[in-house]
């Protein structure tokens, strides 16, 4: 029997875009919750996004299997499609540029190389409880931020 997965749900964003942002994650194991949030001064909902995922992904303690729920069609399609290229062609996109918001997506390996992860997209602001729940806690986070 497959052990039970850790189920995360993230969301980030930034307002105006780039301006002042927050994230947000929320852990699940079994009946164990945790919230995590924080705040950017100055940036993107792009990398909003991409923390809410790193710092969820930093706080297990030890490799697992992973449901990860976003909103975000960048983060589930860079991590899906397009970072195994990115990689091989040493960091450049298809225009060989650098790619964009890098030092995260860096990161972001790091973080899931460990675990067993299932990206999981859910439409934003659909009514899904832990998704807005999610968006509620990046919200308010920046806010607290002065955004």
């Amino acid at each position: 029997m497959e052990p039970p997965a850790v189920e995360i749900w993230t969301d980030g964003g930034a307002r105006p875009n780039p301006g002042p942002g927050g994230w947000a994650a929320i852990l699940r194991f079994r009946t164990a919750e945790k919230e995590l949030s924080g705040h950017e001064p100055d940036t993107t909902n792009n990398r909003m996004e991409l923390t809410a995922a790193i710092m969820a992904l930093e706080a297990l303690k030890r490799p697992c299997r992973v449901v990860l729920h976003t909103d975000s069609e960048y983060l589930r399609n860079g991590m899906e499609r397009w970072v195994r290229g990115w990689v091989r062609n040493n960091w450049r996109n298809s225009a060989r540029e650098p790619v964009a918001n890098m030092d995260l997506w860096q990161r972001l390996l790091a973080a899931a190389a460990p675990h067993e992860i299932e990206w999981r997209w859910v439409r934003g602001h659909a009514g899904d409880a832990m998704n807005e729940r999610a968006d509620r806690l990046a919200t308010a986070a920046r806010e607290r931020g002065g955004g």
